[in-house]
């Protein structure tokens, strides 16, 4: 096989007000022709840098040094902008894992597409329409022709990233670089986009793929690297390193990993794991209240939103009671974050009710709603666009405390609330843009959970996060149920993650919920077609000690 990528000796380094970061230290690999080779580690371990390194995208701060950096044979050590350029969509292309603003808001998903089939000459103007909705459709993009007429905004968290791959192999690259490809996606689009890497490898593309997903990995790439502090601490073959891992760290991953069986335990506990031996028994975790349904904390009834002629949600029903998670799941685009909205208070449906605390919430003017607000949070899929741009981490956290917090005590109360979801002291002073997606997102769960709210709308609150910070996370989540009560509606396509949280779960399709119940009987007894096919396209990890 001959090799696409080089790299030797990589170092990547950043000049900050608080001093230098060394964000990649001295790494080594390459990627063949036709394979996949997948990077997995913490958020901040180097990651997202190493990608971006490859197509000339670290940044103007970023100072890089290596002995070996080619792509296809070229040295790309002293390449300039233009050269960029030339490489950029042509022989490599890279899929971000942020995909809202990735997307130019100003212009449609067709325009964006577009830019790249006449940047490199690929087609004439006339035929650019008809080949963009192709890309779509390869995508799995629903109704091609007019979601290229759309707005990034326009669409759903996972639609726009279908519309980010298809921009990013319209250039019929060599190398795919995918920077968590599947983040936003549902089981079985997410299924539908693995396939879709899979026939792109069979052509002869090269895969560098991203992902803290790691069954996601397990079914794609051929080899894996294992990056921590910015260096690889174990490489190998994916079946090899996945079932008899030598570094603690990967193991530490392995077991962080969740699922049904891993229900009413701790995943963050779990720092060291012999080589062969079994599966850890995880502590168990705080013991929740005991749900009494005549203690709601929310209730909504009859939910029903339209926009034009098209319904999105329809007669959705439901209540939460005190210190019960209810999760929430099906594909993008099927009305879970319309529902999530709804309840917040931040959209108004065109028909039901929903009472919170016992007091009419839905179609009411704010000011009614404010003496409540408070005790009702929203952490949303796409933190950065709910930050303020101009407020530090320390600001964004704060403006969520309560009002009686002195000033000289709110500092001590943030540096905690971070402390708590794994993030350091130092992030205070930074600005939310200069932090990685798993960073931002633990911001936005520190600043949901700063007021000890009654309910906690979650929606992807994890999808960003690798594996090792998403079980500290929802170690947390559990915990301020079991310590205060909080109830969570926690919307997510990661079914493991629902089957270890969730007490019941509702599935809906089309706008519609089509299976409710406690979450152990619908995913192990599902009676509804929709969701049978929801749990057939789960990408299934295979490791020593788990079926």
């Amino acid at each position: 096989m001959a090799t696409l990528v080089a790299v030797e000796d990589l170092h990547v380094d950043f000049d900050t007000p608080t001093g230098r970061v060394e964000a990649v230290r001295g790494i080594s690999f390459a990627v063949e022709r036709g394979e996949c080779v997948a990077i997995v580690g913490e958020s901040g371990s180097g990651k997202s840098v190493t990608a971006r390194t490859l197509v000339g995208l670290a940044g103007p701060a970023a100072q890089v040094r290596a002995t070996r950096l080619e792509l296809a044979d070229q040295d790309v050590r002293s390449y300039q902008p233009r050269d960029w350029r030339r490489v950029r969509g042509r022989l490599a292309g890279l899929v971000l894992q942020d995909a809202l603003v990735s997307l130019d808001p100003l212009r449609t998903v067709g325009a964006e597409i577009g830019e790249v089939l006449t940047a490199h000459g690929i087609v004439s103007r006339r035929e650019r329409a008809g080949r963009v909705a192709h890309l779509l459709d390869q995508v799995h993009l629903p109704e091609p022709e007019r979601r290229a007429r759309q707005y990034p905004h326009q669409l759903s968290g996972g639609l726009r990233q279908r519309a980010l791959i298809a921009s990013a192999i319209a250039g019929e690259p060599a190398l795919l670089i995918a920077d968590e490809p599947t983040t936003a996606l549902d089981v079985t689009v997410q299924a539908q986009i693995l396939r879709l890497l899979a026939e792109r490898r069979a052509a002869g593309v090269s895969l560098l793929l991203i992902s803290h997903d790691l069954a996601v990995v397990s079914q794609v790439a051929d080899r894996v690297l294992v990056m921590r502090d910015g260096r690889i601490v174990e490489h190998g073959p994916t079946d090899r390193l996945l079932r008899a891992p030598t570094h603690p760290y990967t193991r530490q991953l392995l077991a962080a990993v969740p699922s049904a069986t891993s229900r009413g335990r701790r995943l963050s506990a779990v720092t060291e794991v012999s080589p062969g031996a079994a599966p850890p028994v995880r502590p168990a975790l705080p013991t929740r209240p005991e749900i009494r349904p005549d203690d709601t904390v929310l209730d909504a009834g009859g939910l029903t939103k339209r926009y034009g002629d098209q319904t999105v949600v329809r007669n959705v029903s439901f209540s939460i009671a005190r210190g019960e998670t209810l999760g929430l799941v099906g594909e993008s685009g099927s009305g879970k974050s319309t529902v999530a909205r709804i309840v917040a208070g931040l959209l108004d449906a065109d028909a039901g009710i929903v009472t919170f605390e016992g007091t009419l919430w839905a179609g009411v003017p704010e000011r009614a709603r404010r003496p409540l607000r408070r005790k009702l949070q929203l952490i949303s899929q796409d933190p950065l666009s709910s930050f303020d741009p101009r407020y530090t981490v320390g600001r964004v956290v704060a403006e969520n405390l309560d009002l009686d917090v002195g000033r000289s005590d709110r500092r001590d109360h943030v540096v905690d609330l971070l402390r708590r979801v794994g993030l350091g002291a130092d992030l205070c002073d930074r600005h939310p843009r200069e932090l990685s997606g798993g960073q931002r997102q633990r911001v936005a769960i520190a600043r949901a959970i700063a007021p000890r709210p009654a309910l906690i709308i979650c929606d992807e609150p994890v999808s960003a996060l690798d594996v090792s910070v998403q079980a500290q996370v929802l170690d947390l989540l559990a915990e301020l149920r079991a310590a205060d009560g909080t109830a969570l509606l926690f919307i997510s396509h990661d079914l493991g993650v629902v089957h270890h949280l969730s007490d019941r779960v509702l599935v809906m399709h089309d706008g519609e919920v089509v299976e409710q119940g406690p979450v152990g009987d619908v995913f192990t007894y599902p009676r509804h077609d929709y969701t049978r096919s929801l749990l057939d396209a789960l990408p299934t990890l295979v490791t020593a000690g788990r079926p």
